[in-house]
């Protein structure tokens, strides 16, 4: 093989995974909204309960170093408003949790509306002010409505 072919080549390799590395790194931690009709049961995630106004539901592993952080934030969060619950469910021995949510990162966060209701969805770390953002939108819908 030409020596200058193969510098190109390994040049368009090296620019096609930066920008697909930087297209990744844009969706972590971003807020997507999810069109879904599925009640979760709180009883096949191992809670008694979802909170009274919305549930943050976390997704992690044992092996997760990114997922304290995140379960220490949504815990505060929760803690400071009435009436939301934060749950986190280890996938580490729960395969079929993970399939079933379509769960392929951790920490996965999901917000869920009063009735159990997927609303949005976080892949990677969220950040508290999104969150945050997300439950008052929550609480202003359910005031309306």
């Amino acid at each position: 093989m030409d020596p200058t072919l193969a510098l190109l080549a390994i040049a368009a390799l090296v620019v096609i995974s930066t920008a697909a590395g930087l297209v990744a790194r844009r969706r972590q931690g971003r807020a997507r909204t999810v069109d879904s009709a599925e009640v979760v049961d709180p009883r096949r995630l191992g809670a008694d309960a979802l909170g009274d106004e919305a549930t943050l539901l976390q997704f992690s592993t044992e092996m997760c170093s990114r997922c304290p952080g995140v379960h220490r934030m949504l815990s505060e969060v929760a803690d400071a408003r009435e009436g939301v619950r934060h749950l986190d469910v280890d996938l580490t021995h729960r395969p079929d949790i993970a399939q079933h949510f379509r769960v392929l990162q951790t920490p996965t966060t999901l917000v869920l509306d009063r009735r159990g209701v997927v609303r949005t969805r976080f892949g990677g770390t969220p950040g508290r002010a999104v969150v945050e953002l997300e439950l008052d939108t929550l609480q202003k819908e359910s005031t309306r409505g």
